[in-house]
């Protein structure tokens, strides 16, 4: 339990870690991005201003003049090209800045470039008493062009957030109900194992007084039953116990004693195969398994019809059928019969196929599935086992 709870702490930590990290990331890019495009509009409305000034002052002052080159310069990263009325590229120093030499050289090309400019951004218009108007045509910086696809990234990062976060929801989820189901099984055994230690010794005074009573023999079977049934409870939420053993016995074992103990009207068949069935596995949660399914065969059929159990080997898996012709069930109960919980039973608590899932899943490396379902028609329900005696 203590390994558990420290996995638990540990997926707890990195979901935290995550969603800080991923917090800090969308914030710090966003206001990057927004950081450099106030820098760059900065930057194009200060070449704006000179190459106004550049135009409008017939003598500016040779301090300005200075100042103007130091200007053009300071503009290392961002695109400019500047026009004249007719759209025209003027290509004098100051009025192409960043601009490719093989682009600046093919007029074609740089007509082209012009365009893509007004589409992203309106041109700047200098305005001048003669009407020789001129426009400043500019783009994003490269580096701001290729942070324009970071939204796509971080929605992409976001997804994989938000998958992340499901996943690790379900797991926590998961986790509880099995703690929960572990410990509701473990103080079960442990409650009935007080009053049956009790009943052990009454029998034993009572055999001592009437050894040949076949009251006490009757009773002792139902305490023997007790004893299993406390133990299989135990071993819920333990690492169990494997042995190779050959599961033909322990299904035959399991057929024998339930026969006997559900209604005569259910023609209740076994089909084993002729060769041993050796397979690790712990003969009485398997046990519990088969008598679970076989007592929910029973009920589907409200105690009346066919249940054949088929033990088979096909490839390097072992199955066991349990094929009934009862009222079958629906997709969405198929979907979830195998959910703590869930019953179709008033009085079903729905716990006995999820331990049953749990026990085969989980202890047994196995499967247990509905095969085949129809309402009206029956079940399937099949369990599959690895069978590793070759590996």
């Amino acid at each position: 339990m203590k390994i558990a709870l420290l996995s638990r702490i540990n997926r707890w930590f990195v979901f935290v870690m995550l969603t800080v990290v991923t917090v800090a990331v969308i914030i710090s890019t966003v206001f990057f991005i927004n950081y450099l495009r106030k820098e760059e509009i900065k930057r194009i409305n200060l070449i704006f201003k000179a190459i106004k000034i550049q135009q409008e002052v017939e003598s500016p002052d040779p301090a300005i003049l200075e100042l103007l080159p130091e200007i053009y310069s300071s503009n290392s990263t961002i695109p400019i090209v500047v026009t004249d009325k007719n759209h025209q590229p003027i290509l004098e120093y100051g009025y192409s800045m960043n601009i490719a030499e093989e682009i600046a050289n093919d007029p074609v090309a740089l007509k082209q470039l012009i365009q893509r400019m007004s589409s992203s951004y309106e041109p700047l218009e200098i305005k001048f008493p003669d009407g020789n108007n001129q426009f400043i045509y500019y783009d994003n910086s490269r580096l701001l062009n290729n942070l324009r696809y970071s939204p796509y990234l971080l929605g992409l990062f976001i997804f994989s957030y938000l998958l992340f976060s499901f996943w690790f929801l379900r797991t926590i989820k998961k986790t509880d109900a099995g703690f929960l189901w572990a410990g509701l099984a473990k103080e079960t055994a442990h409650q009935i194992g007080t009053p049956l230690s009790s009943m052990i010794g009454w029998i034993e005074i009572m055999r001592m007084e009437n050894p040949y009573s076949a009251g006490i023999s009757e009773i002792e079977k139902d305490v023997e039953r007790l004893k299993t049934i406390s133990e299989r409870f135990s071993k819920i939420g333990s690492v169990p116990e494997l042995n190779d053993m050959n599961l033909s016995e322990t299904v035959q074992q399991n057929f024998d004693y339930l026969k006997t103990r559900i209604s005569t009207k259910v023609a209740f068949t076994l089909q084993l195969p002729r060769e041993e069935m050796l397979i690790s596995h712990n003969r009485i949660l398997i046990s519990w398994v088969i008598e679970n399914v076989v007592k929910n065969a029973v009920d589907a059929m409200k105690g009346e019809g066919e249940l054949n159990i088929h033990l088979y080997r096909k490839g390097k898996n072992i199955y066991i059928d349990f094929k009934d012709t009862g009222c079958g069930m629906t997709k969405r109960q198929a979907a979830n019969v195998f959910k703590p919980g869930y019953s179709t039973k008033k009085r079903g608590w729905g716990l006995g196929l999820s331990l049953a899932k749990r026990v085969v899943n989980e202890y047994h490396d196995g499967d247990i599935k509905i095969a085949q379902t129809e309402t009206g028609k029956g079940s399937v329900f099949r369990i599959v086992l690895k069978d590793r005696s070759d590996s």
